[in-house]
C-alpha cells in the first residue's frame, strides 16, 4: 500500500510520502485494487481477493452514499415522519393487510414452508431475505424518477431545473421514506407470528413438521398450563413471513394510487419550504451576497 502510494506521488511530481490533497479515482481505485491483489499474489487466494475487492466497494458505496447524499440526516428526517406516514398509509392498511394476513397464516401453518426454512443454512436465509429486499427495492424505485419529476415540478419554486444528483437526493429521500414504512409492516407480521407461533405450535406438532423438537433460543415456560417454546425454527419460519409480506405490501404501496397520491402531498409539503430556500440561496449567490 505504501509502496502504490509512493509510486503515485513519485508519479505526479510529489514527495513519497506526501499526503495527498484530494482523493480521486486513481486513489479510490487503488484503495479497492491493491488489497486485494495481496492474497492472490501472496498464495492464490483468488476467493479472498474479490471478497476483499468487493468490501473495499462496498464500503466505498456506503460512505459515498452518507458524504455525497447525506443519507444519514435522510434517514433520521423519514424516521421522524414515520409516524406519520403510517398514519396516512392506515386505509391502504386496512385494504391490504386482512388478504396479506390469511395467505400468511396459510403459509405459515403449511409443513412443507417449516421443512424448507428450518434447517437452511443462516447464510442462505440471508440470501433469501436480500433477494427479497432486492425485490422490493426494485419494486419502489421503478417510479422514482416520474415522481420525482413531478415533485419538481410541484414544489419547484420557480427555480432552475435540478441537476442529476439532486433529483437521485430527491428520489432517495422519498425511496427511504417510503422503506422504513415497509420496514415497519415487515416486522410487525414478524413479531406477530413469532408470538402466534409460540403460542399455538407445540413440540409433537414441530416434531410432526420437522422430525424434532424445535433448539429453544430461551428457556420455555407455561401460560395457563401451556408450555410456551420459542425455537430457532419459528424464529426462520416467521423471518421469512416477514420479508414475504414485506415484499407485498412495497408492491401495494406500487400500485395503490391513492396512497401515493396522499404520500405525495405530504412529501411536497414538506419539501416546498426547502425548494424556497434553493431559490433564495441560488439568487444570493449569484448577486454575490451572503447566503446564510
Amino acid at each position: 500500500m505504501l509502496g502504490a502510494l509512493a509510486a503515485l506521488n513519485r508519479a505526479r511530481g510529489r514527495r513519497a510520502l506526501a499526503r495527498p490533497d484530494r482523493v480521486g479515482k486513481t486513489e479510490l481505485a487503488l484503495f479497492v485494487v491493491v488489497p486485494a491483489l495481496l492474497p492472490l499474489i501472496f498464495g492464490g487466494q483468488l476467493v479472498s481477493a474479490l471478497v476483499t475487492m468487493g468490501g473495499n466497494l462496498l464500503l466505498l458505496g456506503a460512505v459515498y452514499l452518507v458524504v455525497g447524499y447525506g443519507f444519514l440526516s435522510i434517514l433520521r428526517w423519514a424516521a421522524g415522519q414515520l409516524p406519520r406516514g403510517l398514519a396516512s398509509s392506515l386505509a391502504l392498511l386496512t385494504r391490504a393487510v386482512p388478504l396479506l394476513l390469511f395467505f400468511a397464516l396459510v403459509l405459515f401453518l403449511t409443513t412443507e414452508m417449516w421443512q424448507v426454512f428450518a434447517e437452511l443454512p443462516w447464510a442462505l436465509m440471508g440470501l433469501v431475505g436480500a433477494l427479497f429486499a432486492l425485490v422490493a427495492a426494485i419494486f419502489l424505485g421503478g417510479r422514482l424518477p416520474r415522481e420525482v419529476r413531478g415533485l419538481e415540478a410541484d414544489a419547484g419554486a420557480g427555480g432552475p431545473p435540478l441537476n442529476t444528483r439532486q433529483r437521485i437526493n430527491v428520489g432517495l429521500v422519498m425511496f427511504v421514506s417510503q422503506a422504513l414504512q415497509v420496514l415497519v409492516v415487515s416486522l410487525a407480521f414478524g413479531v406477530f407470528f413469532a408470538v402466534f407461533g409460540a403460542l399455538a405450535i407445540s413440540a409433537d406438532t414441530l416434531k410432526t413438521w420437522i422430525g424434532t423438537t424445535g433448539n429453544e433460543v430461551i428457556p420455555s415456560f407455561d401460560v395457563f398450563g401451556h408450555p410456551i417454546r420459542v425455537t430457532e425454527e419459528l424464529l426462520r419460519v416467521s423471518g421469512v413471513i416477514a420479508v414475504f409480506t414485506g415484499l407485498y405490501f412495497a408492491i401495494a404501496v406500487l400500485t395503490d394510487e391513492s396512497y401515493r397520491k396522499e404520500f405525495l402531498e405530504e412529501l411536497v409539503g414538506e419539501l416546498r419550504e426547502t425548494f424556497r430556500l434553493r431559490v433564495e440561496y441560488l439568487k444570493r449567490l449569484a448577486l454575490g451576497e451572503p447566503a446564510s
